[in-house]
């Protein structure tokens, strides 16, 4: 990889800031200590002046304007050394090629370069993988968790969502066999903005308020991610039964989690979390008893989590709590780049 910029010379780009996620992404990078916010495109919103889509931002991003989203003229911008793709499926790969091969860093938000198997991409997402060969030398990056020789890479992979609220509390258990591979049910609430922003009737304030379903039962786009991780960790096959709910909040995502303790006390569970995420900022350990809570962490880069054992089944009942257009999206897609360029873990997420 080429030498680091020094810190206060990263030039950004962010290309989708039409959603939730691109939209947050603009207002974290605008504010961050050590980056320049150098090029936002948006199809929707081309030539306008960001301020005038988004005036929280007014006196702040100098007149910046959208630009149009066309992947071979970002690839030719020089001076930008860093894009976040905050797209659709499908669609950030046709970005992600030409910006890789003109020697440019990537982090990418969607599903295209989450699995590491183009056979589970074809069966969860209808199509071929777009782009097998980049997928190769892509990395799906947890900060707190990945090993080191993920930023040697020139694309990274953002987890979703649900994934962060589920794999941040299992990959270390599984990875030190404090529980079992098998019989693990997980149960979600994410807020409307999981959806994306977009008009539909389930999503309109009349139907979500005082509202709450399921949906996607027994098949959901982010199972594959989550069972890949798991059996990646575990050294087998996982399968996990999880149903997702639609909440009626606009942001967070809680979890629980219900996955045998195989004989383990709960003392060796957070001795393992210790271990994993002790001194980590973005993670909090909560006391056995005292359960996560959405409102806590909307606004913040930071999952809570705690746990305990249900001395009547044998099993451990995990909860988890995280902002999911935060830690579930763009504050740990900052908090990757944080990283991967040597500035302080939370600058621009405190």
């Amino acid at each position: 990889m080429a030498n680091s910029p020094v810190q206060g010379e990263l030039k950004v780009g962010i290309v989708g800031a039409a959603g939730y996620a691109g939209e947050l992404l603009v207002h974290l990078i605008a504010r961050h200590p050590h980056v320049t916010l150098a090029c936002i495109t948006s199809r929707q919103h081309a030539g306008k002046r960001v301020e005038e889509i988004i005036p929280s931002l007014r006196n702040e991003v100098a007149g910046l304007r959208f630009t149009q989203s066309d992947p071979v003229q970002l690839a030719a911008v020089d001076g930008i050394d860093l894009f976040f793709l905050a797209l659709p499926h499908g669609v950030a790969s046709e970005y992600a090629r030409p910006l890789v091969d003109a020697g440019k860093r990537v982090i990418d938000l969607s599903a295209d370069f989450r699995l590491t198997s183009t056979d589970v991409y074809r069966t969860y997402y209808g199509a071929e993988h777009p782009d097998p060969d980049l997928l190769s030398r892509s990395a799906y990056v947890f900060p707190e968790l990945s090993p080191a020789s993920w930023k040697e890479s020139c694309l990274i992979a953002a987890p979703g969502c649900y994934p962060t609220s589920i794999l941040l509390p299992l990959l270390p258990l599984m990875r030190a066999k404090t529980i079992a591979t098998q019989g693990v049910v997980v149960a979600s609430y994410s807020g409307v903005s999981g959806a994306g922003k977009k008009l539909a009737e389930d999503f309109l304030y009349c139907e979500r308020a005082e509202s709450s379903r399921a949906y996607g039962v027994a098949w959901h786009r982010h199972l594959s991610e989550i069972e890949e991780q798991l059996s990646f960790a575990a050294e087998e096959t996982v399968i996990v039964q999880f149903t997702p709910h639609l909440a009626p909040m606009r942001r967070g995502i809680v979890s629980t989690i219900v996955v045998p303790s195989a004989g383990h006390t709960l003392e060796e569970l957070y001795s393992v979390w210790e271990q994993a995420y002790g001194g980590r900022p973005f993670v909090s350990i909560l006391p056995s008893g005292k359960t996560p809570d959405s409102q806590h962490v909307v606004g913040t880069n930071r999952i809570d989590m705690s746990a305990v054992l249900d001395p009547r089944t044998g099993n451990f009942v995990i909860t988890s709590a995280e902002d999911n257009l935060m830690k579930g999206a763009g504050g740990q897609a900052v908090q990757i780049m944080n990283l991967w360029f040597g500035f302080p873990e939370t600058a621009g997420l405190w």
